[in-house]
C-alpha cells in the first residue's frame, strides 16, 4: 500500500510539473505576442512613427512641466532599468521619446541625438498609469472585483468590462470601440447592421441608452409624396421656361458672349452634380445609412475582419483623414495582426509536448529524480528572481543565462565531491 501511495504522489508531482510547464509556455507565448514584433536591442527612434510597438512610460524620470512621454522596449531595458515603469501594451504611430528635450535630465544610451519632441505622438491617461473612465491604476489594489480590461481601437485607452456604457461584452469578439469614441464618430453605428450577430447585446439592450433611431427608408416614402408635388410644380415651371427660352433667343442676338458664358457655367454645375451622384451611389456607408439602426451611449464589439467591410470610397477616405482615422480600414493596424507577427518571429514552440515525452520514457526512479531536480530548480529560480523584484530591476536574458550557469557550477561541484563507489 505504501508503494502505491508513493506512486500516486509521484504521478501527482509529474502532472503538476507538466501543468506548470504548460503554464510557463503560455506566459512565454503571451510575452512573444506583446514583445515579439518589438526590438529589445535597438531604439526605434530612427524608424520614425512606428505603426505599432510595445511602449512604456516612466514615473521615476522627470519631464519638463510634467508633460507626458513614452519610449520603446529597448530603452526600457537600457535607459530605465530599475525605474518605476508603466507598461502600456502597444500603441500605434508612436516615436520613442527617450532622451528628447521633454526630459529634464535624461540622455538615451541607444540613440544619443534626439532633439525632436515628436509632435505627431498621441498621449492619453495611460502614460500616467491611469485607465478607463474610472481613472484608476492597473492593477488596482483597491478594486476587489475581478474584471477584464479591454482596449479601445480608436483612443487606445483600456476599460473595465463593467464600464462600457451598461453593455456586457459578448463571449466572442475581436475589437472594441468605447462609448466615447462611438459618440464622437457616430457614422460607425451604421456599420453595426452588418454585425448584428456579434453586437446583438448592444442592438437588443434596453432603450435607456438610446439616443436616436434612424430609419431612412420610411422617411423616403414621405419624401416620395413631396416629390410628386414637386413634379407638378416642375411641369408648370417647364412651361414658363419655354416662354423664357424664346425671349432668351431674342436676347442672344444682342448679347451672344454673356449667354455663352452662362451656358458654360450651367453645364459645369450639371457635370459636378452628376459626378457627386455617381460617387455617392458607390458608397457603402450611404447604403447602410438607409437601413434602420440605433445610436446609443454604449461601446460596440466587432468581429474579426470587420475593418475590411468598411467603405473605402474617395468620400469616406476623406472623412477618415479629416477625423484622423486613416488606420481604421487597415487590417495590419490590428493588435491581433501585431501579435501574430510577434508569435511568428518567435516560432512555434512545442517544449511542453517534448517534456511530456521525456517523462513518459523514464522509469519511476528517474521520474522521482526529475521531479526533485525540477522542484529544486524552481525554488532556486524563485529566490533568484525575487531579488530583482525587490530592487525593481528588469530581468534580462543575460541574467537568466547567469542563473543557469550558476546552477551548472553547483551541479559540477556536487558531482566532484561525491565519493566514488568501488567494487571489492
Amino acid at each position: 500500500m505504501a508503494g502505491n501511495a508513493e506512486n500516486e504522489n509521484v504521478e501527482e508531482s509529474i502532472i503538476s510539473m507538466v501543468d506548470y510547464l504548460k503554464e510557463e509556455q503560455e506566459l512565454v507565448d503571451d510575452a512573444n505576442a506583446v514583445l515579439g514584433d518589438s526590438d529589445e536591442n535597438y531604439c526605434t527612434y530612427a524608424k520614425g512613427y512606428v505603426g505599432r510597438q510595445a511602449l512604456y512610460s516612466c514615473s521615476t524620470c522627470e519631464t519638463k512641466d510634467n508633460i507626458l512621454a513614452g519610449f520603446c522596449l529597448a530603452c526600457s531595458y537600457s535607459c530605465h532599468e530599475g525605474h518605476d515603469l508603466y507598461e502600456l501594451y502597444t500603441k500605434r504611430n508612436f516615436r520613442c521619446d527617450c532622451g528628447t528635450s521633454k526630459y529634464t535630465d535624461l540622455k538615451c544610451k541607444l540613440f544619443s541625438d534626439k532633439p525632436d519632441n515628436n509632435v505627431k505622438n498621441l498621449y492619453n491617461q495611460n502614460f500616467k498609469g491611469l485607465y478607463c473612465v474610472c481613472k484608476r491604476p492597473y492593477p488596482d489594489p483597491e478594486d476587489e472585483i475581478e474584471d477584464e480590461m479591454i482596449q479601445c481601437i480608436i483612443c487606445e485607452d483600456w476599460y473595465h468590462g463593467r464600464h462600457l456604457g451598461g453593455c456586457k461584452p459578448p463571449s466572442s469578439f475581436q475589437e472594441m470601440i468605447c462609448q466615447l469614441c462611438m459618440k464622437k464618430h457616430e457614422f460607425l453605428w451604421a456599420y453595426t447592421v452588418q454585425n448584428e450577430g456579434t453586437t446583438s447585446n448592444i442592438s437588443n439592450s434596453s432603450s435607456e441608452n438610446s439616443v436616436v433611431s434612424v430609419d431612412v427608408e420610411n422617411t423616403g416614402k414621405t419624401d416620395d409624396k413631396q416629390d410628386k408635388t414637386d413634379d407638378k410644380q416642375d411641369k408648370t415651371d417647364d412651361k414658363q421656361d419655354k416662354s423664357d427660352d424664346k425671349q432668351d433667343k431674342t436676347d442672344d442676338k444682342q448679347e451672344p458672349d454673356e449667354t455663352t458664358d452662362k451656358q458654360k457655367v450651367d453645364n459645369c454645375d450639371k457635370k459636378d452634380e452628376s459626378k457627386e451622384t455617381s460617387v455617392t451611389s458607390q458608397c457603402l456607408l450611404v447604403e447602410l445609412q438607409k437601413r434602420k439602426y440605433e445610436i446609443k451611449e454604449s461601446a460596440t464589439f466587432w468581429p474579426e475582419g470587420f475593418r475590411s467591410k468598411l467603405c473605402t470610397c474617395s468620400v469616406c477616405k476623406t472623412m477618415y483623414k479629416d477625423a484622423h482615422l486613416e488606420y481604421l480600414p487597415d487590417q495590419s493596424d490590428t493588435v491581433s495582426a501585431y501579435e501574430n507577427r510577434g508569435k511568428s518571429k518567435a516560432g512555434t514552440s512545442t517544449e511542453a509536448d517534448q517534456e511530456q515525452q521525456v517523462l513518459n520514457s523514464m522509469n519511476r526512479v528517474q521520474q522521482i529524480e526529475m521531479v526533485q531536480g525540477f522542484n529544486d530548480m524552481k525554488s532556486a529560480l524563485s529566490d533568484y528572481l525575487k531579488r530583482f523584484a525587490e530592487n525593481g530591476k528588469v530581468v534580462r536574458a543575460e541574467d537568466i543565462r547567469e542563473f543557469f550557469s550558476q546552477m551548472e557550477q553547483r551541479k559540477k561541484q556536487k558531482t566532484d565531491h561525491t565519493p566514488g563507489h568501488f567494487c571489492r
